[in-house]
């Protein structure tokens, strides 16, 4: 027999399940306690009061306090049959605290899992810390515990074990126990990241000593082999397992890959903050995991705005002590939502970053917006990275590679889509997820996309905020509708020509490279009220397939210093991800002849159309403003916008022709009623001619009939007197029965 073979006999076996563990911890468990109760030796007094124990004192209970040795409160009984029981226990424990410390060793040494162990490397636990959580943890497992307890504490309502008996089970000297009370601080270990707990209920005044330990339910089902996440935060975080991570990534996702290796290869103990700028869908996440991945170690991904609420530092405890748990790199999402409460943002950004120190050397912070945060990560190794939406090429690649990797065989246009929709490739996977579900619902039910379902599916997902702060519009009418002359409409359509072609021009042409500004589409409609430019608006919502929002300029402008530039931020910030065609009404309450400034509130106002104007070129869409003042625009704020269309008042044959398209097919005139005849008379816009109409099939519904000569007189004179504009009796005699002469 080898000396090696002899080793192997020799040596204690491992443990085979965590179970056979935990069951000789609670055997030494057994041992402490019989110990004890030699120790304090026999409490039950012969007295009738017997059944009021813990209640009252006995005079032979005080003086016994009294001449008690403070400096070894855990001697041995020195007298009667107790000593040899107490030694032979004694011997007992401690072959039994070897034998277990010898094949804990071995189980680790072969790799196995025990999750008291692992505690004790990750959280950095003394031995004296194990066995409290050892102590606390055994009446989570046998109701027997706790009667022991309350025996022992001399009181059947302390089923729970306190600071003090804990101690008196586990060390032997008042100087031991004087130098543990430190292990009990809400600073240490077994606080800190939430192992212990104090039992609820007990009194804040007690000594630390006399207050009482409870375990945490989920370290009770952690040492026991469960799985399963806090259930205070489960709903707020994601766990991912390593993934194989990407081959390639972008230059700028490599070079910070790169960082990080050097940072462990320099055995750089600071933490490391990657803090990942992006839009919904940019991919800050699949950056995260494939950084978790390729250091093999686990992602945890937190909802900053779920953690927000109840005590925010309790949570956020819970959340770093998951992270070590689980050998898990933390990745912060909604980041933003931390940083919109300014009252509370300084002090639980400092506590998230109190936790992530002690809990994760990586941390992710993804938000929308960049946040300079560098001054409060001095302690820190911070990183930007900026995750842009792609160009319309790349977003027209996504299309393709998405649409054909979900199984579609149609043959489909996207640099219209990509064009008109400032996606991230995220958006554009929900995006096509609801076409496929439009397209199944539409016949003949096969299921195959269409670029109109593709357009729902990208107004379904463009950003909802901006309907708190706008109007939106459903556009019903198209170029039908709309009575312009010819280079009117021809500008109007130089205008969707511009949306729809913007990709190409800017990027496949180069034209955005020479742009710092100005990479969308502004314009200004002026004209009179009711000559179309409202209606021009949704014709061009209409023909780009794009959501229009109406925001009325009248209630965003302040007579407050500063409030109209808030006003004007809040609509453009929720406008960004929007995708949609912004109408900015009534855009008079804020125009006026910058040359002419009479005093500061002029001065001031200047300042305003200036703001709006930056706005404006910064916003990556479409804006149009509206007017009906057209003498009121300074030029040099007309040459910043891309187009200006004049509406005129409608000449006598425009009129004609919106009388004519105004009526639906369904409504039946009279045909003695002379359309032309009331365009030459009457001198309205279009928007008063449908007044006149929409008045007039009225009273034709009330009498039952056709709409009449009458009913068009009589609707007329109701416009020109809601208009305060006087009207000849004569006209209303006009003999609408004659043509017109040439």
């Amino acid at each position: 027999m080898t000396s090696t073979s002899i080793v192997k006999e020799i040596s204690p076996p491992a443990y085979a399940h965590n179970w056979e563990y935990l069951c000789d911890e609670l055997r030494r468990l057994d041992l402490l306690i019989r110990l004890q109760l030699l120790r304090q030796g026999d409490k039950q007094p012969a007295s009738p009061l017997d059944q009021f124990r813990g209640l009252v004192l006995f005079e032979t209970e005080i003086y016994p306090l009294l001449n008690s040795n403070d400096g070894n409160p855990a001697n041995a009984p020195d007298v009667g049959p107790e000593v040899a029981e107490y030694q032979k226990l004694t011997a007992t424990l401690e072959n039994l605290e070897t034998e277990i410390r010898e094949r804990r060793e071995a189980t680790v040494e072969e790799g196995k899992y025990l999750p008291l162990a692992h505690l004790a490397q990750i959280f950095q636990l003394s031995r004296f810390e194990q066995d409290c959580l050892v102590v606390c943890l055994a009446p989570e497992l046998n109701h027997k515990y706790e009667k022991l307890y309350a025996y022992l504490q001399d009181d059947v309502t302390r089923k729970k074990p306190s600071i003090d008996l804990v101690m008196s089970l586990l060390l032997h000297t008042t100087q031991e126990k004087w130098a543990a009370r430190a292990a009990f601080e809400p600073g240490a270990s077994l606080f800190k990241y939430r192992l212990l707990r104090m039992h609820e209920g007990f009194d804040g005044a007690r000594p630390l000593i006399s207050r009482f330990l409870a375990f945490d339910d989920r370290m009770v089902s952690y040492l026991l082999g469960g799985v399963e996440v806090d259930a205070r935060i489960e709903a707020a975080i994601k766990c991912f397992a390593p993934q194989v991570p990407a081959q390639t990534l972008p230059p700028e996702q490599d070079a910070i890959r790169k960082a990080v290796h050097s940072h462990i290869r320099d055995g750089n103990r600071q933490n490391f903050v990657i803090c990942c700028h992006g839009s919904y869908g940019s991919g800050k996440k699949t950056f995260a995991q494939n950084l978790a991945s390729d250091l093999g170690a686990p992602l945890i991904i937190a909802d900053v705005s779920k953690l927000l609420d109840g005590s925010f530092e309790e949570t956020i405890w819970l959340l770093g002590r998951e992270v070590l748990l689980q050998s898990a790199v933390l990745c912060l999402e909604n980041f933003d939502a931390l940083l919109a409460d300014e009252a509370n943002a300084k002090s639980r950004l400092e506590a998230l970053l109190e936790m992530s120190r002690a809990c994760s050397w990586l941390i992710f912070l993804c938000s929308n917006r960049p946040a300079n945060l560098h001054r409060l990560l001095q302690q820190a190794r911070t990183v930007d990275l900026q995750l842009p939406i792609p160009d319309a090429a790349a977003r027209k690649e996504i299309w393709q590679s998405l649409v054909s990797e979900s199984g579609s065989s149609a043959q489909l246009d996207f640099a219209p889509l990509a064009s008109k929709f400032r996606f991230t490739k995220g958006q554009i996977r929900d995006a096509l997820h609801v076409a496929q579900n439009l397209a199944l619902l539409r016949p003949p039910h096969d299921g195959e996309i269409t670029i109109k379902d593709l357009e729902a599916g990208c107004r379904s997902e463009s950003n909802q905020k901006l309907g708190t702060l706008a109007r939106k519009v459903t556009p019903i009418h198209s170029w039908d509708d709309i009575v312009l002359p010819e280079n009117l409409l021809q500008q109007l359509r130089e205008i969707c020509q511009r949306v729809v072609h913007r990709s190409r021009v800017l990027s496949d042409w180069g034209f955005g490279r020479k742009l710092s500004l100005g990479k969308g589409i502004n314009a200004l409609f002026a004209g009179p009220s009711g000559t179309g430019k409202t209606m021009a608006t949704e014709i061009l919502a209409n023909e780009l397939g794009i959501d229009l929002y109406k925001i009325d300029l009248s209630g965003i402008v302040s007579k407050y210093i500063g409030e109209t530039e808030k006003n004007l931020d809040r609509v453009f910030e929720a406008a960004e991800d929007a995708n949609a065609i912004l109408f900015f009404d009534e855009a008079d309450s804020l125009f006026g002849k910058r040359s002419e400034v009479r005093d500061s509130h002029d001065r001031y106002a200047n300042i305003e159309i200036s703001y709006l104007l930056q706005k404006m070129e910064e916003y990556e869409g479409l804006a149009i403003l509206a007017t009906n003042l057209k003498a009121n625009l300074d030029e040099s704020f007309t040459r910043r916008l891309a187009f200006t269309v004049h509406f005129p008042f409608p000449d006598h044959a425009s009129r004609s022709l919106i009388w004519e398209k105004i009526w639906p097919t369904e409504v039946s005139l009279d045909p003695e009623v002379n359309l032309d005849s009331l365009a030459r008379q009457f001198k309205l816009s279009g928007g008063n001619i449908k007044n006149v109409a929409l008045a007039a099939a009225f009273l034709a519904a009330e009498d039952d009939s056709a709409v009449t000569v009458s009913h068009l007189l009589h609707a007329v004179a109701r416009e020109y007197q809601k208009l305060g504009k006087p009207l000849n009796p004569d006209q209303l005699m006009l003999n609408v029965y004659e043509e017109v002469p040439a």
